[in-house]
């Protein structure tokens, strides 16, 4: 008999402020996938890192002709720079930092680059004398990178070290503030989601005050009067949470996985099986709003 009063309360309630409830679902929707967008994207930097250190390398360009560097200053590196600088290299107390290292010669790089640019009209006016001879070094420890930096640089017929680590940080990092701008976005519709809660159950809990003073003169408990103000706030937030599961899951699965899944497919992209990872936080979000909203409300406006 409880439960039945407590289900028609809660229904009579929706239905009396309908639009507000639709509100409340809207803002939760929306603030909902602002959240799980970048909680995704910090799953996507993870596995892109994950992928992509265990592949980087540390590129020592040799100097080419013509270079405006210092250390080339003596033309194109010689076979006596270049058997210095591999020495460097298999040094002893570099060995442990150094997985294996691999030489580039010119004709590779220079083949390497039309296979890369082929449709590009520029690359034809390219020849292998352009080219930078290298040595590519796959380290034991990506972190290391600068212990066999400081080996290199400056050494005569060095012409440029590069770690390819650098060149992915960049990205990373204009993901990273993505993600920043979309939390402080989601940060702001939250708020928004809580007043919004807060005004729907303050409104109902005003337009069924006489029956409230009712239930009171009965002896019916605190608990039991504002548990269907209560429910009604969690219902309508976790409908927007669910809303905003199956946004970024459709989000995820025609846009990343379909989308650019195809275009781009070396990226070790998020999948559905994250968003139903985020999924439950985002729904336990979602009923702490209304927690929230309900325990600042209901003290105050289911007194009698």
């Amino acid at each position: 008999m409880r439960v039945q009063f407590i289900l028609s309360e809660i229904a009579q309630g929706l239905r009396r402020n309908l639009s507000m409830t639709v509100s409340v679902i809207l803002v939760t929707f929306v603030s909902l996938t602002f959240v799980g967008s970048a909680a995704l994207l910090q799953l996507q930097i993870g596995k892109m890192k994950d992928d992509w250190y265990d592949k980087v390398e540390v590129s020592v360009f040799l100097c080419p002709q013509n270079s405006s560097e210092p250390t080339c200053a003596s033309g194109e590196v010689t076979e006596d720079q270049r058997a210095d600088i591999r020495s460097a290299l298999d040094a002893p107390e570099i060995a442990p930092y150094v997985e294996h290292v691999y030489e580039e010669t010119k004709e590779q790089a220079f083949a390497a680059f039309q296979e890369q640019f082929a449709d590009q009209f520029w690359a034809s006016a390219a020849t292998a004398d352009d080219m930078n001879s290298s040595y590519r070094i796959k380290l034991t420890d990506p972190q290391k990178y600068q212990v066999v930096a400081d080996v290199v640089s400056g050494r005569p017929g060095v012409e440029e070290v590069q770690d390819q680590r650098r060149l992915f940080d960049k990205l990373f990092l204009v993901l990273n503030r993505a993600t920043l701008l979309a939390g402080g976005l989601a940060a702001v519709m939250l708020l928004a989601a809580v007043l919004l809660i807060t005004t729907t159950i303050r409104l109902s809990a005003l337009s069924r005050r006489r029956e409230t003073g009712i239930m009171k003169l009965v002896g019916a408990s605190t608990i039991f009067i504002q548990l269907p103000f209560m429910l009604e706030g969690a219902i309508a937030a976790t409908v927007g949470a669910l809303l905003a599961v199956g946004g970024l899951w459709l989000g995820v699965e025609y846009l990343v996985t379909d989308w650019l899944g195809a275009s781009v497919g070396w990226i070790p992209y998020v999948s559905t099986a994250d968003v139903l990872t985020v999924a439950p936080a985002l729904v336990a979000v979602a009923i702490l709003l209304a927690a929230i909203s309900s325990l600042v409300t209901l003290s105050r406006y289911t007194k009698v």
